[in-house]
């Protein structure tokens, strides 16, 4: 946890979208952009104090156009005054440009993947030469990055970007947990990951499927935030479709008031990572 943020505090993000859910799965998800400002609204109300975003083509297709980012940005803004942290990682097989364009839309903060995954049937791709020029872009762009950690591994790699320049502290950490071909879900590799971290920084978990809720309690037991949402998993209970992304976020506030935790807001949390309130 970093040193400016308190025990009881937490930062709640939720991740409304993603790349791989589809309205076949839940017809919840949003695509437009006054459905995606709506749920980040909804989201707020909740608790959540981040909005991890990703975007669709109108026919639903995950896409990284900056169009598209500025229209969700723009509808947003107008809704909300959450932290508006944008994807970087897009979808499996896009390149470096595609997966950039979003941080010409001026977010506050932007993902960055450090290392390379098995995603499923898939191989989702960051080698060193991508990171680094992800994270330089992300840097020259003066925006804060959350760093998404899949394995131990890449806690590793972060820290050899900071050697290299690209990095520097505080680090926020993002701990994704449960996608198949990566670190699992469970508590003793959640334990063990915050125990390699170094000094000042904040970090969180992002827990897929059925795992989500259970590690959101964990973390906040461990003093770590959470992330929720439908990119990660699609129900409330078992076999009970979330009504969007927003319940999740409920639940997460009640397991975080329940160990005497609260859910900071958009100002506190702006505070905690260094960001800038956007013009």
């Amino acid at each position: 946890m970093s040193e400016q943020q308190q025990a009881g505090e937490i930062i709640l993000t939720a991740a409304i979208v993603g790349a791989e859910v589809t309205r076949e799965h839940t017809p919840h998800l949003p695509i437009t952009p006054e459905e995606i400002a709506a749920e980040a609204r909804r989201c707020r109300d909740a608790g959540a104090s981040v909005i991890h975003l990703h975007v669709r083509e109108p026919d639903g297709r995950p896409t990284q156009s900056r169009e598209r980012f500025r229209e969700a940005i723009e509808a947003i803004r107008a809704e909300t005054d959450v932290i508006v942290q944008t994807s970087t990682g897009g979808a499996v097989g896009m390149s470096v440009d595609e997966r950039v364009q979003p941080l010409d839309c001026a977010p506050e903060m932007a993902t960055l993947n450090c290392g390379t995954i098995n995603f499923g049937d898939e191989i989702f791709e960051n080698s060193f030469p991508q990171m680094r020029a992800i994270a330089a872009r992300i840097r020259e762009a003066g925006i804060v990055p959350e760093l998404e950690l899949y394995e131990v591994g890449h806690l590793d790699n972060a820290l050899a970007l900071v050697k290299e320049g690209l990095l520097a502290a505080p680090l926020h950490v993002q701990f994704v947990l449960g996608v198949r071909g990566a670190a699992g879900a469970r508590p003793e590799v959640l334990r063990f990951l915050v125990s390699q971290l170094p000094g000042d920084g904040s970090w969180g978990v992002a827990a897929t499927g059925r795992h989500q809720l259970p590690m959101a309690e964990l973390a906040t037991e461990l003093g770590g935030n959470v992330r929720v949402g439908l990119e990660d998993n699609i129900y409330l209970d078992k076999g009970v479709l979330a009504e969007g992304s927003a319940p999740l976020v409920a639940r997460a506030a009640f397991i975080a008031r329940a160990r005497g935790r609260e859910p900071v807001s958009t100002a506190r949390a702006r505070e905690i990572l260094g960001l800038r309130t956007p013009a």
